[in-house]
């Protein structure tokens, strides 16, 4: 009976916690007098740390990034996650940007084309996940035809704008080339009449 009653518990009314039947009276009796229950989290605070416990664990803070102001407890689910500017990156360059930024960027980065050097096709990067999952590097050959030829038509195109670019520089420097010469001879010819001029003579 007594083993019984050793190991038999009550509820404290105060902190709801179960405590050894023996010690309640005694227990109450200190815990109404020391502790307080927060209102926030539901924790048995020691009455004369309340408010620091409040102040350190639940007092609004001032976001250091948006300036918005969020409770303590989630400051860091907060910037972690839900910060307009917080940083992150673009799934298509990793360019690292705030996160008020990235749906921007993004519809603008994932826009930009690769080649794909499986079948010679050009995609999208936005598209370029989906497309490496059904590409399998294999093309009937008219469309293997079609886009190599497309390839070395770009190509192609590349080189004869490369050199019409340095044939239409080498015809300006040739040109400028001439003028200054034509300038130079006349100042010379014209230096050397007024040189050779005989009324100078007398």
């Amino acid at each position: 009976m007594e083993a019984m009653l050793s190991h038999a518990t009550g509820i404290c009314s105060h902190c709801k916690r179960p405590i050894p039947a023996a010690n309640i009276d005694l227990h109450y009796a200190y815990c109404f007098r020391n502790l307080r229950k927060c209102k926030l989290c539901d924790d048995m605070i020691p009455k004369t740390i309340a408010e620091h416990h409040y102040l350190t664990t639940h007092a609004p803070v001032t976001c250091s990034l948006c300036s918005e102001i969020v409770g303590r407890d989630v400051i860091d689910i907060h910037k972690g996650e839900n910060c307009p500017r917080r940083i992150v990156t673009c799934d298509f360059c990793e360019f690292p940007l705030p996160a008020i930024d990235l749906a921007e960027h993004q519809e603008v980065c994932g826009n930009r084309t690769e080649l794909c050097h499986l079948c010679n096709k050009y995609v999208r990067l936005r598209e370029q996940y989906n497309h490496e999952v059904r590409c399998n590097g294999v093309q009937d050959s008219a469309a293997a035809v079609g886009s190599s030829r497309n390839v070395r038509e770009v190509e192609r195109g590349e080189g004869v704008r490369r050199r019409r670019q340095q044939n239409e520089f080498s015809t300006k420097r040739l040109l400028f080339t001439i003028a200054i010469t034509g300038i130079a001879v006349i100042l010379g010819s014209i230096f050397l009449q007024k040189k050779a001029d005989p009324s100078d003579l007398h």
